[in-house]
């Protein structure tokens, strides 16, 4: 395939390629919108930027896919030096300072990857089919066709046995992806569905979180993890601590010689970075991030950078820093400072992260928040946890949707996005990009 101009190039411009529309992508795009002297082309498979830590709602049926994800056009359609394009990249040759994509190569001055991380499966693969993950869309509405069409199930079989099979639900990692998704079917359960149904009983669910470790929430301090499992319990949630999956088929999951039956579970345990970092020339962990210098960059190629969740950034604290937004975003903006820098004649800057906390809810009005020192939980910490988390939404019509969302829910324990939609799935195409009109797939409020 043939070697492609960068869309609006020039000759005496800097050309700067950025893989990935994420946090990280998106913010080192934004700081070098209308920079003189330098040419961006972003390219991701998605043809918008989504807001991934609200992704649960959407597969709680909370909230509808549009109102946590926009356009990454119109986030930088007014910038004249950058190009976005929808392809997804195959290769990097890292010498020849350029990128083959399914459409054709771009060349660059200067590449950014951030392309995320996806679902490890630590070797079993074959367990995706079962339980699928949490990383995009596609898989949100996956979940939530699994979960409402469990109840739809259980109220047409007359086997008890069955029955209790399709009201079980079991989610694999105790981190606060999964916390946050049994929290929400433990609250589903009891309060939206409630009055639902008549042959069943949605309340008698049973939602168990499986975790290998000793405890839920490893990152968050022992007393506030302590409270989270006990505001889980409230919500009916079982906890399964200590406890590694052996295996997981259609009939449920084993662990060692116990076996649940269940017919839903959901995967929130180990993530690995994307394969496009494995490329010659490219040092990674044993998680695929690859190993980047103070300043982002890769040690043989000063003009590679890499953030995000691909990126292992050990030079703050001595231990890679998560995989967070809050990461991502400022590791963004520090490349895009850093390359705009070197383009007017200035030195880089070493990156270094602000640590502005940490938090999970768990179901309505109740949340973790960790700042510091600083610890709060329950209601008071719900509403932190729901205006940070508002705040950071991109583009001010989501804000103001997911503000009357969330608001109708909480007053009416109700979920305005419970339509069962979505074709078949198949684990090997929940990667590959995604129609235009995705993100617009389900109405703002719908209440069937």
């Amino acid at each position: 395939m043939n070697t492609i101009q960068n869309p609006g190039s020039k000759t005496d411009s800097k050309r700067v390629l950025i893989i990935g529309g994420g946090f990280a992508g998106l913010n080192a795009a934004l700081e070098l919108g209308g920079v003189p002297g330098v040419e961006v082309t972003l390219v991701d498979r998605h043809n918008y930027h989504l807001f991934q830590p609200l992704l649960y709602q959407v597969a709680m049926a909370g909230l509808s896919p549009a109102d946590i994800a926009t356009p990454i056009r119109s986030l930088l359609s007014h910038y004249k030096n950058t190009s976005v394009l929808l392809g997804e990249a195959k290769s990097i040759d890292l010498p020849g300072q350029k990128v083959q994509f399914d459409f054709g190569e771009l060349e660059y001055d200067y590449l950014v990857l951030a392309c995320g991380a996806t679902h490890s499966y630590f070797g079993h693969n074959e367990w995706e089919v079962y339980a699928p993950g949490l990383k995009n869309i596609s898989q949100a509405t996956e979940i939530r066709k699994r979960v409402l069409s469990a109840f739809e199930h259980a109220e047409r079989i007359t086997d008890p046995d069955e029955q209790k099979k399709y009201l079980t639900y079991v989610i694999v990692g105790g981190g606060p992806t999964g916390v946050e998704l049994a929290g929400a079917i433990g609250e589903m359960s009891r309060f939206t569905l409630s009055k639902d149904f008549r042959r069943i009983n949605p309340s008698h669910t049973r939602v168990i979180l499986v975790e290998a470790g000793p405890r839920i929430l490893p990152m968050f301090s022992e007393q506030q993890a302590n409270r989270a499992a006990r505001d889980l319990e409230n919500l009916g949630v079982q906890l399964w601590t200590s406890s590694v999956v052996t295996d997981i088929n259609d009939d449920g999951v084993e662990l060692g010689s116990e076996r649940i039956r269940a017919a839903t579970v959901l995967w929130a345990a180990g993530v690995e970075a994307s394969e496009l970092g494995q490329s010659d020339g490219m040092q990674t962990d044993n998680r695929g991030r690859v190993m980047v210098e103070p300043d982002l960059s890769l040690s043989k190629y000063s003009n590679v950078f890499v953030a995000g969740d691909q990126a292992c950034y050990t030079h703050q604290t001595g231990k890679p820093l998560p995989g967070t937004a809050p990461v991502a975003l400022q590791q963004g903006r520090c490349i895009g400072k850093n390359i705009r820098a070197e383009t007017q004649g200035k030195p880089r800057s070493e990156f270094r992260f602000r640590d502005k906390g940490q938090m999970a809810t768990i179901g309505r009005s109740r949340a973790i928040v960790e700042i510091g020192k600083f610890k709060l939980a329950g209601f008071f910490a719900w509403v932190v946890w729901l205006v940070v988390h508002i705040f950071y939404l991109t583009g001010f019509k989501n804000r103001v949707l997911v503000v009357m969302q969330w608001a109708w829910s909480y007053l009416s324990f109700r979920r305005g996005a419970r339509l069962i939609v979505g074709k078949e799935w198949d684990p090997e195409l929940v990667h590959e990009a995604q129609p235009e009109h995705e993100a617009e797939e389900v109405p703002v409020s719908s209440e069937h």
